[in-house]
This record gives C-alpha cells, sequence and structure tokens, in this order.
C-alpha cells in the first residue's frame, strides 16, 4: 500500500495554556498595602478636647506605674532599703519618666511614646547589689544609699555609649541597614519579649489578674457595641474603668480577710496593702540632683551600664516603629533615630545626677495604649508627663495609685503588649511574604530573637548571675544584658542575615522601595510634618543635632 498525503503533514502546534486561576480572587477581595491605620480617631498632630486629653493623659499614667513599681519592689528590698527608700525611688523613677518624656516628645523622636524605667538595666544593678552584699555597712540604710551612689555613677559614665551613638549618626545610619523584613521580628518581639511580664503575673493572683483580663477583653471590644455612646466611652476609657472595678473588688477581698490564710507571696500580689507606700511616702519631697550622695565610679560596674544602655537603645528603636504606625506618622527617618537615640543618652545623665534606680526606655505598653484607645495625640502623651511630675512631688497621692496590685497591671499588659507585636507583623505587607528567602529571615530572626533571650533568662540565677561567667565579671554583665533582651538579637540577627544573603538580587522583595524613601529626610514630604522641631527651631539648631 503507498503512503497518504496525511501521513507528510505535521499537528498543528498546540495553543498556549492559559494561565493558572488566581484562587484568591474567587475567595474574596485583596487588601492593599496601607502605610496609615484609617481607624485611628487622632493622629499624631491632631487633638481631643481637653477634658478628654487629661483622662486620657491620666490612663497613659496609670498603665506606665505598673512598670515604675515593679522595678523598685524587686530592687530596693534587695538594697538594704526600707518601704520609704522604695517610696523615693518610685518617686524619682516617676519625676524623671515625666521630664524625658518631656524632652522625646519635644526634641527627640516626637513621637507620642512615654519614657519608663527599663528592665535592661536589672542585670547590672543586681551586679552592683551582690558586690556589696558581701561589705559590711553600719547599717541596712547605708548600704542602700552606697548602692544607689554606685548607680548614679555608671549610669552617668554609660549615657556617653547612646549620646554618641546618636549625635554621631552611627545609631541611625544602623538603621539605614533595615528593611520591612527586619522590622516586622524586630517589633514583634518588643511585645512578645515581654512575656513574663503577662500571664505569669497574673497567675500570682488569679482571683484579681484573671477577672481583669476577662473584663477587660469584654468591656473595651463588646459593650462598647451595644449603644453609639457606649462606644465612644468605652473603646477609650474601659481601662480606667475596669482597674477601679477590679481594684474595689481586691480591696474588698483584703478587707473581707480572703488571703489572711495564704502564702506570703500570694499575700502581696493580691492585697492591696502590702506595699506600705501610702504610710511611708512623704507628702511633699522635690527630688533633687545628687539626693543620694556623692556619686561613686567603678570601671567594672561601668561597663555592665553600658551593655544596658545598648540594649534600651534597641527596645526604644523597635518602640518607635510601632508608636509611628499607631500614631498614624511615616517611619521614623535616620535623622530622628540619632537625634532621639542621642537625647536618650543626655537623660541618662540626667537620671545618674538625680539618682534614679535605673534608665529609661520607650515604654511598650503605652504604645500599645495608642492601637487599643485608637488615640495617636502627641498632646495626650505630654499631659501625662504633668501627672507624673505632679504625682513624684506630692507623694501620698502618688502611692496611693501606685498600690494597685500588680497582677492588674499584668492583665493590662496581655493585651497591649499583644498589639505591639501584631503590629510588628504588619510592616510585612511592604515586603513579599511569598518569598521564599524573606520567610526564611523573618522566621530565623523572630524565632532566635525570643530562643536565644530565653535560654539567657532561664539560666540566669537569682542573685544576677547569667549563664556567661567568666573572670571578667564586667564582661559577663555586657553580654548576658545583650543576649538577654530580643530586640537587640533580632536586630543583630536580622541586619546580619538581611544584607548578607542575596541582598542586592532581592531588593525588591525585601520592599527597599518603599522603605527608603522614608530613610531620608527630604524622602518623603510627610516626614517633616511628623518629625520636624517645635517652634521653628529647626532654623537655630545645628544640623548635626537635627
Amino acid at each position: 500500500m503507498g503512503e497518504t498525503d496525511n501521513h507528510n503533514h505535521q499537528a498543528p502546534p498546540s495553543a498556549p495554556a492559559p494561565p493558572p486561576q488566581n484562587l484568591g480572587l474567587s475567595r474574596g477581595p485583596t487588601w492593599t498595602p496601607a502605610e496609615q491605620l484609617l481607624q485611628l480617631h487622632y493622629c499624631i498632630h491632631s487633638n481631643p478636647s481637653w477634658p478628654e486629653a487629661l483622662l486620657l493623659g491620666f490612663q497613659h499614667y496609670i498603665v506606665m506605674l505598673g512598670t515604675t513599681v515593679l522595678i523598685a519592689t524587686n530592687l530596693v528590698p534587695q538594697m538594704g532599703g526600707s518601704h520609704g527608700d522604695k517610696a523615693r525611688v518610685i518617686q524619682t523613677l516617676l519625676f524623671m519618666s515625666g521630664i524625658n518624656t518631656l524632652l522625646q516628645t519635644w526634641f527627640g523622636s516626637r513621637l507620642p511614646v512615654v519614657m519608663g524605667g527599663s528592665l535592661a538595666f536589672v542585670l547590672p544593678v543586681m551586679s552592683i547589689i551582690n558586690d556589696y552584699n558581701d561589705q559590711t555597712f553600719s547599717s541596712e540604710h547605708e548600704r542602700f544609699t552606697h548602692t544607689m551612689r554606685t548607680i548614679q555613677g555608671s549610669l552617668i559614665v554609660s549615657s556617653f555609649i547612646n549620646i554618641f551613638l546618636g549625635y554621631s549618626r552611627a545609631w541611625g545610619n544602623l538603621t539605614r541597614l533595615f528593611s520591612p523584613i527586619i522590622i516586622v521580628p524586630i517589633v514583634s518581639v518588643v511585645g512578645l519579649g515581654l512575656f513574663t511580664r503577662g500571664f505569669p503575673l497574673v497567675a500570682d493572683c488569679v482571683q484579681i489578674g484573671l477577672p481583669m483580663l476577662i473584663l477587660l477583653i469584654i468591656t473595651q471590644q463588646y459593650l462598647k457595641r451595644l449603644h453609639p455612646q457606649a462606644h465612644h466611652i468605652l473603646e477609650r476609657f474601659a481601662l480606667l474603668i475596669c482597674i477601679a472595678i477590679i481594684w474595689a473588688f481586691a480591696a474588698i477581698l483584703t478587707v473581707a480577710g480572703a488571703y489572711n490564710n495564704s502564702k506570703s507571696k500570694t499575700q502581696t500580689s493580691c492585697r492591696t496593702d502590702r506595699s506600705y507606700l501610702l504610710t511611708s511616702a512623704p507628702w511633699i519631697k522635690v527630688p533633687y540632683p545628687f539626693q543620694w550622695g556623692t556619686p561613686i565610679f567603678k570601671a567594672s560596674h561601668v561597663f555592665g551600664m553600658m551593655g544596658a544602655a545598648l540594649v534600651s537603645s534597641a527596645e526604644s528603636t523597635g518602640t518607635y516603629f510601632a508608636a509611628a504606625r499607631l500614631s498614624g506618622a511615616t517611619p521614623p527617618p535616620a535623622h530622628v533615630f540619632s537625634r532621639s537615640i542621642g537625647l536618650q543618652g543626655i537623660s541618662m545623665l540626667i537620671e545618674g545626677i538625680f539618682g534614679s534606680i535605673v534608665g529609661t526606655t520607650a515604654s511598650v505598653e503605652n504604645v500599645g495604649l495608642l492601637g487599643l484607645t485608637h488615640i495617636g495625640s502627641r498632646r495626650v502623651v505630654q499631659i501625662s508627663c504633668g501627672f507624673m511630675i505632679f504625682f513624684s512631688i506630692f507623694g501620698k497621692f502618688g502611692a496611693f495609685f501606685a498600690s494597685i496590685p500588680l497582677p492588674i497591671f499584668a492583665a493590662i499588659y496581655c493585651v497591649l503588649f499583644g498589639i505591639v507585636a501584631a503590629t510588628g507583623i504588619s510592616f510585612i505587607q511592604f515586603a513579599n511574604n511569598n518569598s521564599i528567602r524573606n520567610i526564611y529571615v523573618f522566621g530565623l530572626t523572630l524565632f532566635l530573637g525570643i530562643s536565644i533571650p530565653q535560654y539567657f533568662v532561664m539560666n540566669t540565677a537569682p542573685d544576677g548571675h547569667g549563664p556567661v561567667r567568666t573572670n571578667g565579671g564586667w564582661f559577663n554583665d555586657i553580654l548576658n544584658t545583650i543576649f538577654s533582651s530580643p530586640p537587640t538579637v533580632a536586630i543583630i540577627v536580622g541586619t546580619v542575615i538581611d544584607n548578607t544573603l542575596e541582598a542586592k538580587q532581592t531588593g525588591v522583595d525585601r520592599g527597599l522601595p518603599w522603605w527608603v524613601p522614608f530613610q531620608n529626610r527630604k524622602g518623603d514630604v510627610r516626614n517633616d510634618e511628623f518629625y520636624r522641631y517645635p517652634l521653628r527651631l529647626t532654623e537655630y539648631i545645628p544640623s548635626r543635632f537635627l
């Protein structure tokens, strides 16, 4: 048989395959990235009415009070201090927080951030306490004042670390190496890294801590939807209302004798009369320079405190990113980080002169309060400084609010720290979150930012000795302090990996086209709107300090 013509014809080319269906379109809309949160009622430079601003400012004061009391309660007894000494330490911390917050909102970050006592300084302070435990003093009060004078000297010298990092612009140049992929874990661990101040402290007195947590969630999120007027009040002031209710409930339990047969730790956490601040605080006392005596300078303690100063800069950096997002501002430019960290060093110098027990850092819980109330007004935070300074001078009034049981504050922190952590996660929208490379960098930084500090915390003895134990005590204090800080570890790990792993080839995936303009003074027209100095001071200040 002969071959037919059909055998000589080639098959027609196949049509190109249709593109894969976008399954996301069949399940609902996708959300475009939003640089500013639209649900804010007041942003950084808009202000509520004066009566409302006063109440909101008082609320910020109450929120920052918990960490202040916690630091003094844990450290002062170990230093040999009395209840009166603890009251004076709290007054000094409040006074310096008020002053430093005003300085930062005027001349530093310009963000609505409260500057409160930093737990990063606890390890070097514990090292100072341990050194004096073996020495003989004529009284416990003398040991206390001697310890305070040593802390003063260490704060004064270590403050120059932040002053140098800031005004040399070194810290600002470091932030230029960041990308959204790094910002996500840095801000997230600022909130997640404080989980030990959340439910573990609530559990110290479940009878008041758990009701506070449940009542705050129900009141602030569910009851506000019952009526338009209730929505306005409860969204902004539910925290104050819940504190008043649970504090009164705790007082009733105390008077009724509910804790008379409980363990000593339970009574300290639950009773409203165990702080002894009302009876020991002076009616009027103004903190003044060198109130504990002449500062004592010891090189071994100074080096340990320098590590804490570095850590406080890292903590503030992550908190500033969250504060900018929750106040409707653009991400802080590099020059804003430089001047804020430099001013934080000047603030630490003033704290050393006035005799504060620890240095200050940006308060994470108060930034969470911006998100809880949907109010990011700078004026509200500045008003809270007035309450801090007033209650630091009129001690009896301040002691009244400082006697709120710590589990009530811990319940609040469960909500506020979670808001800050989630704010960090929201930065992922500005990068390609479908990139395996980005997932790797983000995941590793987040995990190590929590895991490494947890190892150091778990292996730190009650006397403050951490896992690094060499013959050089100052060296131990520096490393133990740095690696016990989640934001510091996240900055170290994230910056190294993100800038060495296919950095140039993946610039778009990392979100650099969105990020880079914010890092330059004139890169975005809104930078000057949010971060310029007040009252045209820019015209009179040297450019290195801008």
